[in-house]
């Protein structure tokens, strides 16, 4: 296959209306779509809407990879958990981004790879399966433990590329511990050197 790509968008805060989910619609015929998710894939062609759009608007999370080595992670968090100020010493480049959207903070972390990633994606997916939230599942907790003060998740993703950690607040420790399942999830997605 010359071509794969994967979006995947969760609603967690709320479930999305049936006229959310009518507007979605138009976006694309093809996409699984329920109160709480929309899933797509393409094997020729190119998703239609702009998923930043789409997480300032209807989502909390969204994830999208292609096969040639692209892997994205967005998540909208309430900026009263996770202020914008708290996040921009963590943000590098492409790598890591945020900016504030009404009342959330939206992150963005990136991986870009020219390594194929077909080996990943056939190993990592289940796209006949309506019930399985995909494997956005794993990564979700990262978007709960930054509302709950864990930034250990914005300095793995600070890391892509090999990027030295940023410094932590005046007595914070980046990396107590070991890391969480989702932590752990987040690393292998974003390709975090260890």
């Amino acid at each position: 296959m010359s071509e794969y790509q994967y979006y995947q968008f969760l609603a967690v805060e709320r479930p999305l209306s049936q006229r959310q989910q009518n507007e979605l619609r138009k976006i694309s015929t093809r996409a699984q779509i329920t109160a709480s998710r929309m899933i797509n894939h393409y094997e020729w062609g190119d998703f239609r809407g702009n998923p930043v759009t789409l997480v300032e608007q209807y989502f909390d999370a969204h994830l999208y990879f292609a096969n040639w080595g692209s892997r994205r992670l967005l998540l909208r968090v309430p900026t009263a958990h996770v202020p914008l100020d708290v996040v921009l010493p963590y943000c590098r480049g492409d790598a890591l981004s945020a900016h504030r959207h009404g009342e959330h903070t939206v992150i963005e972390m990136v991986s870009d790879d020219d390594a194929d990633d077909e080996d990943w994606w056939v190993q990592e997916a289940d796209w006949d399966d309506e019930e399985d939230d995909g494997i956005l599942a794993e990564l979700i907790g990262v978007r709960e433990e930054l509302c709950r003060g864990d930034l250990r998740a914005l300095a793995l993703a600070r890391r892509v590329g090999g990027a030295p950690e940023p410094k932590p607040r005046e007595g914070a420790d980046c990396f107590p511990g070991s890391l969480s399942a989702p932590q752990q999830a987040l690393a292998a997605f974003l390709r975090v050197p260890g």
